[in-house]
């Protein structure tokens, strides 16, 4: 998909265009051959680098070519299953040309662009190219600790049902949560390393005001980092403390049924030996028999129930 914007110059809002001008946004999404070959002859941008980024597996970097620069990034995206937030990073290309051209291009639909397409994001122009990029990233990092906010949510919800019950399906649903948390510290720290890059100056020129901005962009992503790092931590505990909690609930209950069995197998073991061969006196012809016999019973399990009661086995 191939969508062109551009900022007006009278209002100051981007408006979606037809024409590729100079000082236009390109945004594709998994865009087609006919796409690429026509954006490539536009801007005369290597193909290949447009190419590469409908790979999903694309990692963040800081790549010059002849007339372009490519900085690769990860964003979060949101896989909604029900009320399951299940949240992925797909790769997104952000091309800037030496002949005023800025280019998106993403394998999935990124939804943190629409910020920019819908003039949500403050002083924002496709004519300075740097400062857009700038601002990318810092939404991109925005949308990271909103993500994180709403896992925590997901988390805190998480543990209330399992203080409650301890079905395999939570137990797993926190374990989606954790893998969660492992591509985002990954992508974060990737993302990290291209904002140290960009910082230094010596890839696209930064301005005064661009190096304010790219300071706030490298403080909320290191926040997003420390924020995954934290809530995971949290996640393994919780998930380590319902793991001990399920074996510990297991064992009182195999304890239990230890000590029924010890009592429930004195009636048995007293009637099995009463039904010998062998002469058991008076009790054999006593008419009251079968009384003394369930009272005994009952009298000595109730003497080894308290035992092991005591013992803490039932």
């Amino acid at each position: 998909m191939l969508k062109i914007f551009k900022t007006n110059t009278v209002d100051k809002k981007i408006k979606k265009v037809k024409k590729i001008t100079s000082d236009c946004w390109i945004d594709l999404t998994s865009p087609s051959v006919d796409e690429i070959r026509r954006v490539s002859e536009k801007t005369r941008v290597d193909s290949s680098l447009i190419t590469k980024m409908i790979d999903d597996n694309e990692l963040p970097r800081v790549e010059i070519d002849e007339n372009a620069t490519l900085v690769v990034i990860d964003t979060p995206y949101l896989e909604e299953d029900n009320d399951k937030h299940n949240y992925k990073t797909y790769p997104l290309g952000i091309i800037i040309t030496d002949n005023n051209y800025v280019i998106t291009v993403s394998p999935k639909k990124v939804s943190l662009l629409n910020d920019f397409k819908k003039n949500k994001v403050k002083d924002f122009r496709t004519a300075k190219k740097v400062r857009f990029l700038i601002q990318i990233l810092l939404v991109t990092s925005n949308y990271y600790l909103r993500a994180l906010k709403q896992i925590n949510k997901d988390i805190e919800k998480k543990e209330e049902v399992l203080k409650k019950s301890t079905k395999n399906e939570d137990l797993i649903d926190l374990l989606n949560i954790e893998k969660t948390l492992v591509y985002f510290i990954t992508s974060l720290k990737e993302n990290d390393a291209v904002l140290e890059k960009l910082s230094k100056g010596t890839i696209l020129p930064l301005y005064e005001g661009d190096l304010d901005l790219l300071e706030d962009t490298i403080i909320e992503n290191k926040q997003a980092i420390e924020m995954s790092e934290i809530y995971r931590d949290i996640l393994s505990s919780i998930t380590d403390t319902y793991a001990t909690i399920v074996s510990n609930n297991l064992n009182n209950v195999m304890k239990f049924m230890a000590g029924a069995t010890i009592v429930l197998s004195i009636p048995t073991i007293i009637s099995s030996f009463l039904g010998m061969n062998i002469p058991l006196g008076n009790i054999s012809h006593d008419p009251n028999s079968l009384i003394i016999v369930l009272i005994t019973s009952i009298v000595l399990c109730i003497i080894i129930a308290i035992i092991l009661k005591k013992k803490d086995m039932l």
